[in-house]
């Protein structure tokens, strides 16, 4: 009777968040838990972030000139609840931030900003002093007048949960349930949203489209998406790690696929993964840096230099027939083939020592082919490494929302 109980209100709490963001307001079935001021960026301080530290946050050379700040942004940690879908929707807590324009507007619109792949616990949107990509965002889009939301993601930030690297359910709740609570957070601060943006970068670009995807299932109207470096793919993306490697290889890419191996052991209950996937020599250095008991400068140390060497053979030719449900998973959890609703652009480098061109751009001919909402490539360069084609997406994305909001 209590699990029938369990799950009759689950299913009613996800009517809820259907109808509310249907119906485009901000409730009380968000799930938020608190609201945490962080205190004041004034412009200056904006302006320092998209000069200098912008300067210092680019390994190439910059020559993207990113428009001032206007106003000032009040920053605020948020504490709420979701559901982890792959584990019965087991209730848990999750952090996020929420960056709010100092103007005399009560009706913004509102950004969504997924971030990139991080490897502690406090890289991310709600400690944006450790976190540059978040503060990128905030200074040049809620320093000129948008509200930017950030999820930290179940196991980041505040939440005391093993981290859901790249698994898409709980990373698509997550995004929608922060959504909410920002909206409830921020009708408790005398304001409304109006049209919504997405944005992300790296794991945060394929999270941004597991989210939109989930957004227009439930016919939540987006504005307009922008994704840089976007793994659409993870096969493709594991796979070609794996099996063809590049000189121009990050040298932490062994480190994401450890934390993924893990997360994917614990999320979708596969005992034994990480012993049949990685070998034997490093099988605990990687379960100790999923766990955040050592940090990337240590594993870097015990770890090998290429992904092929950290697993064990079988399991990576496993990879050429996808002959596991590891790589299965991989396949299921792409982020690209459904018929779009939302305009979309996707930044790709060709120096991107990531994501090559073919990966970061497969949806665009894939909706070309469907006939779906308009989807366009954009080159931030020859040159253009992982961070140079975010900074490039970023510029470019804030004049194009400035653009469709203005054609309104």
């Amino acid at each position: 009777m209590k699990k029938t109980f369990a799950i009759v209100l689950l299913a009613c709490l996800a009517l809820l968040r259907a109808v509310a963001l249907a119906a485009d307001l901000p409730v009380a079935s968000a799930g938020l838990v608190r609201s945490e001021s962080m205190g004041v960026y004034d412009v200056e301080r904006l302006n320092k972030i998209l000069t200098e530290e912008l300067g210092q946050f680019t390994t190439t050379k910059n020559t993207v000139v990113m428009p001032p700040a206007r106003n000032a942004v009040k920053l605020y940690r948020i504490v709420y609840r979701t559901v982890t879908p792959e584990q019965g929707n087991r209730p848990v807590l999750a952090s996020g931030l929420l960056a709010v324009p100092v103007v005399g507007q009560k009706k913004l619109p509102v950004v969504s900003y997924q971030h990139g792949t991080v490897f502690s616990k406090n890289e991310v949107p709600s400690h944006p002093e450790q976190s540059m990509e978040t503060r990128l965002m905030i200074a040049q889009f809620a320093g000129n007048g948008y509200v930017v939301i950030g999820a930290d993601y179940i196991g980041k930030g505040l939440s005391p949960e093993p981290d859901s690297y790249m698994v898409r359910e709980s990373t698509a709740q997550a995004c929608l349930d922060m959504l909410l609570a920002a909206r409830q957070a921020m009708a408790g601060l005398g304001l409304e949203a109006a049209e919504l943006f997405l944005s992300g970068w790296s794991q945060g670009a394929w999270s941004t489209m597991v989210f939109r995807n989930k957004l227009e299932s439930l016919g939540v109207a987006v504005r307009a998406a922008a994704t840089a470096s976007t793994p659409s793919d993870l096969y493709l993306v594991v796979a070609r790690w794996i099996n063809n490697p590049s000189p121009l290889d990050a040298d932490w890419l062994v480190g994401a696929v450890a934390l993924l191996i893990n997360s994917y052991e614990n999320y979708y209950g596969l005992p034994g993964l990480s012993q049949a996937a990685i070998k034997e020599p490093y099988r605990q250095t990687a379960r100790d840096f999923y766990e955040n008991k050592i940090d990337w400068a240590t594993a870097e140390k015990a770890l090998p230099a290429k992904v092929a060497q950290l697993l064990d053979d079988d399991f990576a030719k496993a990879s050429s027939l996808v002959a596991n449900r590891f790589f299965r998973l991989l396949g299921d959890n792409q982020a690209y083939r459904w018929r779009y609703l939302t305009p979309t652009r996707y930044y790709y480098g060709k120096s991107d020592e990531v994501l090559p061109p073919y990966v970061a751009t497969a949806p665009v001919e894939f909706q070309k082919t469907l006939g779906g909402a308009p989807a366009l490539a954009v080159c931030a360069g020859d040159a253009a490494d992982h961070r140079g084609t975010f900074v490039f997406g970023v510029a470019d994305q804030k004049a194009w929302f400035d653009q469709l909001r203005q054609a309104k």
